[in-house]
């Protein structure tokens, strides 16, 4: 069985969803339930994947791993389409996961009222022309991957959850929003919410 650490709604979700995909045993583990959480990873992020000992770190890399390990249309095997599928969960993972990061930084770090509404305005406005670019990537098809969802679809999903927690105007393009509605009503998606919610009321 799988160990994974988490954060509560963090980007770890979307690691215990594609394992919930892949029909993987997992056990979670709250980072901060943990009490020395940096022996793990020194960096205090999740999420962080045990394997049998084996100690994975840094969301994309877990990812792929978890990809190549597994029977799965998530991440075809060769050719183009694996490709665009590797660089779509780096676009997630190394473009509009720190966009968003920019939001918690800022709510934790600013105090002054009209440089932090500055600051929101302006991480908004550059993490609605990343969705834009999604939006375009879907013209043609229902998910990026494709007709199946892919990592890539449910990284982004996880994501876009994170703006309702901040004084910010993020609306998603048509095609974009049924893809995120569609990946929110997967059974796989819905079984690691409620199983981070339990965890949390233990």
């Amino acid at each position: 069985m799988y160990q994974l650490y988490y954060l509560p709604g963090a980007c770890s979700l979307a690691t215990q969803v594609v394992l919930h995909q892949l029909d993987q045993s997992v056990e979670i583990i709250d980072k901060q339930q943990v009490s020395d959480f940096s022996a793990i990873n020194p960096t205090g992020m999740v999420p962080v994947l045990v394997d049998n000992g084996h100690t994975l770190r840094e969301g994309a890399a877990v990812m792929l791993y978890l990809l190549d390990k597994h029977p799965n249309s998530m991440l075809p095997a060769s050719g183009p389409a694996r490709e665009q599928a590797i660089q779509d969960i780096m676009f997630a993972n190394a473009t509009m996961h720190p966009a968003y990061g920019r939001l918690f930084f800022i709510a934790q770090h600013l105090a002054d009222e009209r440089a932090k509404e500055a600051a929101f305005a302006a991480a908004a406005e550059a993490i609605n022309g990343l969705w834009q670019v999604v939006e375009q990537q879907l013209a043609t098809k229902n998910y990026l991957g494709g007709d199946h969802p892919s990592a890539a679809d449910i990284m982004l999903t996880v994501y876009s959850r994170w703006g309702a927690s901040f004084p910010v105007d993020i609306p998603l393009g048509p095609k974009t929003q049924n893809m995120v509605d569609a990946v929110q009503a997967m059974p796989s998606f819905q079984r690691a919410v409620a199983a981070e919610q339990q965890q949390s009321a233990a």
